[in-house]
Formats: structure tokens, C-alpha cells, sequence
């Protein structure tokens, strides 16, 4: 039987300050737990119902009743098992392929599906600004659907990163040259900005590269693209620029 100390911890990794506190994260449903076991990371801890198969010795699993675990679930319906994983220690981002770049992505929902993305089009690395949400905040987890396994993720100053890397910098801008006219980098930082603001004027002023996705409806009403939408289609043109 899970103790109210033990639900109350759980539950607290859904807070940032915990989860640096903790070096945990939590992750939910057999898929993804069942990725992340199969992965890298490390295990802390797994509460899974009998209906869960695993062969984590009882140091590192704690049988629950499915009553214990809407307690400490934060899906809509739970799916047998949350697992607690230890957050890896961050290494320096190496300057080679393509890179993604985030600029204060501030939706959980917008980074998983970016770490998704990723993922899909073979980008191994995602460099991202301090003020871009957590990775290991549980709805990010949940919506990488497991790719959080297959992709490095950095938090760092990107004015510093761009500044040290001899890489071509693309940003994405309303306001660019369009992305299917131009010639484009096998190897480069594209990077995505903010959902309301855009890219920092500080990276702008960089004069950087711009690049911007023309609109072809009849129109021309539509305000912008949301930033996994459009991560989605310059992915998919650098990528195809390869073949």
C-alpha cells in the first residue's frame, strides 16, 4: 500500500523545482515506460498494477491497486504503470548535422511533438533556451510518445552557442527568404521561435540567415503556423534536399 509521503513525492515531480530537487521525472502508460526501461536512463523506481509484465527486481517495483494509481497519475485514464527515472546529467551539444534550435517554446505539447519531429527526421540533437519548458515535464514526456529516448536534449545561452559554432544559422521568420528557393546546408542550426513573439531581437540582430515558409492560399489571410507545424515542414525540406 502506497503511504501518503509516497503519493505526495510522486505527485510533486510535476513541479520543476522538485524534479531538480529529486533529479526525477515521471513518466506514465506501458509504451513509455516500457521505451524508457529498454533505454539509457536510469531507473529509479516503477508502480505498475498486476496487469503490468516486467522482469525489474522488487528493489525497483511496487506492486499498486488501480485505486493507487489514479492517485498518483496525471492521465485522464491511467494506463497500469508510472515509472520514475533519474534525470541524466547534461553534456555539451557537439557542433555537427543538423541541429533544432528552440527559442523560449513555452507549450509542453509543442516541445514533445518538436522532440517527435526530431526523432522522425533523424535529428539527434535539440538545443533549447533556459526559458524553453522542461523536457521532463510530464506532458512533454507523455507527447514525445517515447522518443525522448532517441534524442539529446541541451539547455544552454543561445546567443553563446550560436556564437561558438561555424555552423550556417537559419532563423525562421515571417519575413525571410522562402525556405523552397533557397539554397540550404546538409549541416546547420535551424532554429524556431517563440509561439507569440517570434525569434529574440538579440538573435535577429545576428543577421543570420532567414528563411520563412510562403503562404499559397488564395487569401493570404492566415497569421502564422504553429511552431511544431512549421518545425514539421523546414525538417522536411532540409531533409529532402539529402535524397
Amino acid at each position: 500500500m502506497l503511504s501518503k509521503n509516497e503519493i505526495k513525492r510522486i505527485t510533486s515531480l510535476t513541479q520543476k523545482k522538485y524534479r531538480i530537487q529529486e533529479n526525477l521525472f515521471l513518466a506514465e502508460g506501458v509504451k513509455l515506460v516500457s521505451e524508457l526501461l529498454q533505454s539509457s536512463f536510469e531507473v529509479y523506481h516503477v508502480y505498475a498494477t498486476n496487469d503490468f509484465e516486467t522482469t525489474l527486481p522488487d528493489s525497483k517495483l511496487t506492486r499498486i491497486t488501480e485505486a493507487e494509481l489514479n492517485k498518483i497519475s496525471q492521465l485522464v485514464t491511467p494506463n497500469e504503470v508510472v515509472g520514475l527515472f533519474r534525470i541524466p546529467a547534461q553534456q555539451l551539444p557537439e557542433y555537427k548535422g543538423l541541429i533544432v534550435v528552440l527559442d523560449t517554446i513555452q507549450d509542453p505539447g509543442n516541445l514533445g511533438t518538436i522532440i517527435r519531429l526530431c526523432d522522425w527526421f533523424g535529428i539527434t540533437q535539440l538545443v533549447c533556451s533556459p526559458e524553453t519548458v522542461d523536457c521532463y515535464n510530464p506532458k512533454v514526456v507523455q507527447a514525445t510518445m517515447g522518443s525522448l529516448t532517441r534524442v539529446d536534449i541541451f539547455y544552454t545561452d543561445l546567443n553563446s552557442f550560436m556564437e561558438n559554432s561555424n555552423l550556417p544559422v537559419y532563423l525562421t521568420l515571417l519575413e525571410g527568404d522562402n525556405v523552397y528557393e533557397t539554397d540550404l546546408s546538409k549541416e546547420a542550426i535551424l532554429v524556431m521561435g517563440n509561439e507569440a513573439n517570434g525569434i529574440s531581437k538579440s538573435l535577429i540582430q545576428k543577421r543570420y540567415k532567414a528563411l520563412h515558409i510562403p503562404r499559397f492560399g488564395r487569401m493570404q489571410q492566415t497569421e502564422s503556423l504553429n511552431v511544431a507545424m512549421a518545425t514539421s515542414i523546414f525538417l522536411s525540406e532540409f531533409k529532402r534536399r539529402i535524397f
